[in-house]
């Protein structure tokens, strides 16, 4: 056996701290435990068979028990047989999936999972849990509400609504006898080529940690231990720095520093457990060499034993398999199960094999497992399963779920989608288009549902939400209800293909000839451009510049002189430089899902206001990626001598920029305190005044500047936002608090670091100077 290797075993058969010859750590812990819950679990670790604790550890796809012959002439069945093999005899904890790769009614999710728990309850006494991907509304409930994906919920920089939409798609959820959802996504999106970038709340580390935590409470209600019947379990998603691969590609490696993982990648994950999240789902990546689901550095210390969570770990779809089939950290399948369940896994999304449960039997027996892991494992599953009343409530009675897929949720998913689309550009006020002039509607994006909800929408690639939401409006319909359908020229000039083998960024043969006669009847157009639908791996490209084909289409509308207004209808952003300044409008949709459609229609009428801000920073070239919080030497004019560079920052669009058809501004920036030590806490208040003649809402944000550090500083940094709602002439005074310790960084040495000298406040175009009077340095791992 190798060196590396070695390194690898080493590593994760060190279980605990203590084992380690390490004392264990003293923190209060992040979830107050229940003594009735605690009992209860230690009762059945008392009487559990080996393989009774092992089924619980291991989650199947509903596809293994599944009867496709009879779902064909009936709808979904499963199959009796296989889910008596699943769960009457190897005892299997959990199912997870959607059943035929397609969204069922709440009413099929019921009759399943009450088949499902009828069996469990009588093999096993022990319930089972169902979890699925609702990662943006009841993604996979037919007749649920949709919300926007992460990537725009971020870009309306308001807490409440994002936590109203989670309580929303809790509540549906519920009403499908699911208690468990993957979500919220708090990676962060810092690479635009990654094709999971919309699933987040952006590249920024604090806007990712509000909005998680937001959507945990959303989800689970304000007591962890007790989940309402209108509540689901929250799973983080993806434990860490899953956004970041060096080649762009999803589930390909990364390479980041220490400091970066602590201070950035970690800090949504902490801000959640800390605000009582259940449960972690693990990046399925590689850092630095070392598989994600191998590391008991981030997985156990990091997360369990320096935080004192007993919430639960698991892995990503196969990816105890990966380590050996993919990673090669183990020679065999038997090997990588051990490595990751000593490494802290909980229980191990398999998903088609019960080997797993034979496998992990026999390392327990020949003693490669420790038993202590085995117990803490199960304890950890059967802590969620009583946390979710699922031990006195298996199933319950969906007919009191009567607000499911109601007028007053598809409110909020229209508010939500009208905070997330945001303007960009606003030449000549072409925005907003008066009622009865004519528009030429053209772009492949501009009568498509699937365009406007991306990928976990239906179905996992999104491909199949034009057939299942046919009751909601593509940007043409919305149109068309707006303005009248008279007034609406529909031509689309580009055209996806039919979808065949993930084939999401094909194209059929460009009609631009037929786009641009129409024109000369139109008196704006209205190009709606970007990406169709993907998810995860079949999303990867490699290049992000937008198709030929949609850039010729802008290119030859540009020549009849009409203006234009893009539409950006994408998932992550495309390079656009060479159209963008042909348009006099732009507005950047993203994914706003089925209520989005209908937003536009509003917005570009004037009937409602943009208030969305930038999430991400926009890249304007190729080779020219970037974040907001990047280093200075990022951004340097012409540097002298026999080297000369340049190193400059240049972007389309940056982070947090929006526009507006009313104006804001702000004076009297000021704190108050101006000196400052890590314990302080310091209110930083602005006034904000609507300078327009339209009501409108306006994220405020508050940046910090550290002018010398010891690690080279950001060049800037988010701390805090708010959102308010501002008539024309009114002004308010937005206060926002931000302690002393906010402002340290993880250093060079990984220790976080509060150190004396200035820092500056940053709010609209004001800035004000502060000064810190002492250095800190802390040596717990968490501030």
């Amino acid at each position: 056996m190798n060196q590396l290797k070695n390194l690898f075993i080493a590593s994760a058969l060190c279980v605990g701290a203590s084992s380690c010859g390490v004392s264990e750590k003293r923190v209060p812990a992040a979830i107050p435990s229940d003594p009735e819950i605690e009992a209860n679990i230690k009762e059945w670790l008392g009487k559990m068979t080996l393989e009774e604790k092992i089924g619980q550890m291991c989650e199947i796809t509903i596809d293994v028990v599944s009867d496709f012959e009879e779902s064909k002439k009936h709808g979904f069945v499963l199959n009796p047989a296989m889910l008596d093999t699943v769960i009457g005899k190897y005892k299997v904890g959990s199912l997870l999936n959607v059943p035929l790769s397609i969204a069922q009614t709440k009413e099929k999710w019921a009759e399943a999972i009450k088949q499902i728990q009828d069996i469990s309850m009588k093999e096993i006494g022990i319930p089972c849990i169902y979890g699925v991907d609702q990662i943006h509304g009841t993604t996979y409930t037919l007749g649920g509400t949709m919300f926007p994906q992460g990537i725009n919920m971020a870009s309306s920089f308001n807490r409440d609504l994002v936590r109203k939409g989670a309580e929303i798609s809790a509540y549906e959820t519920k009403a499908g006898c699911i208690p468990w959802t993957y979500a919220p996504v708090v990676d962060l999106g810092r690479d635009p080529r990654w094709p999971r970038m919309w699933e987040n709340y952006g590249e920024d580390c604090y806007v990712n940690a509000e909005m998680g935590k937001a959507t945990v409470a959303g989800f689970q209600g304000e007591d962890p231990n007790h989940i309402g019947e209108y509540n689901v379990a929250a799973c983080m998603k993806h434990y860490m720095g899953y956004g970041v691969p060096v080649s762009g590609k999803d589930r390909t490696p990364s390479s980041i520093s220490r400091s970066d993982m602590r201070e950035k990648h970690f800090a949504p994950f902490l801000a959640a457990v800390r605000n009582g999240a259940l449960s972690v789902m693990v990046n399925s990546g590689v850092d630095n060499g070392m598989p994600f689901h191998a590391n008991r550095e981030f997985l156990t210390e990091w997360l369990k034993e320096d935080l004192n969570w007993d919430g639960m770990i698991v892995t990503d779809w196969a990816d105890i398999n990966n380590l050996c089939t993919r990673d090669h950290i183990a020679a065999t399948k038997k090997e990588a199960i051990k490595i990751a369940i000593n490494a802290g896994i909980d229980m191990s999304m398999v998903p088609y094999e019960v080997s797993f449960c034979t496998y992990l039997k026999e390392l327990v027996e020949e003693g490669e497992v420790p038993m202590s892991r085995i117990d803490d494992a199960v304890s950890r599953v059967l802590r969620l399963k009583y946390r979710l009343g699922l031990f006195e409530n298996p199933y319950w009675d969906i007919n009191k779920y009567d607000k499911f897929g109601s007028a007053e949720f598809a409110a909020v998913a229209l508010q939500a989608a009208e905070e997330s689309e945001v303007l960009l550009k606003n030449e000549n006020n072409v925005l907003p288009i008066k009622k009865g002039k004519k528009i030429l509607l053209t772009g492949p994006n501009a009568n498509s549902m699937r365009c406007l909800n991306g990928g976990w929408s239906y179905s996992w690639q999104g491909h199949r939400a034009d057939e299942c939401a046919q009751a909601y409006n593509t940007i043409y319909e919305a149109l068309c209800n707006k303005y009248g359908k008279e007034n609406i020229i529909y031509e689309p000039g580009v055209t996806y293909a039919p979808y065949k083998n993930d084939n999401w960024w094909e194209e059929n043969a460009p009609e631009i000839g037929k786009a641009v006669s129409a024109a000369s009847r139109a008196d704006v157009i209205v190009a709606c451009i970007g990406e169709n639908s993907y998810c995860e791996t079949p999303g990867n490209l490699t290049d992000l510049t937008l198709s030929e084909n949609q850039r010729n289409l802008v290119k030859a509308l540009a020549k009849t002189g009409k203006p234009i207004v893009l539409v950006l209808n994408q998932g992550r952003p495309r390079i656009i430089n060479d159209i963008e300044p042909l348009a006099q409008g732009v507005i950047n949709v993203m994914l706003p899902s089925n209520y989005g459609g209908d937003a536009l229609a509003n917005l570009m009428s004037g009937d409602a206001n943009f208030s969305a801000k930038m999430p991400f920073t926009y890249p304007k070239y190729i080779n020219a990626l970037a974040t907001y919080d990047y280093k200075p030497c990022e951004n340097m004019g012409q540097m002298g001598g026999n080297y000369n560079y340049d190193s400059v920052m240049d972007v389309q669009w940056p982070f947090g920029f929006g526009l507006s058809y009313t104006t804001y501004s702000y004076e009297n920036l000021r704190a108050d305190k101006t000196m400052f030590t890590a314990g302080d806490e310091i209110t930083v208040s602005v006034d904000v005044t609507n300078t327009g003649s339209v009501a409108g809402k306006e994220p405020v944000l508050l940046f910090s500047k550290d002018m010398v550090a010891s690690s080279t500083p950001d060049n800037i940094r988010l701390r805090n936002f708010e959102k308010v709602s501002l008539q024309p002439g009114e002004t308010k005074t937005v206060s926002m608090k931000i302690k002393g310790s906010d402002l340290a960084f993880v250093g060079y040495d990984g220790k976080w670091r509060l150190e004396k000298g200035d820092f500056k406040l940053k709010c609209g175009d004001k800035w004000i100077d502060l000064s810190c009077s002492e250095t800190k340095v802390w040596e717990t791992p968490n501030i």
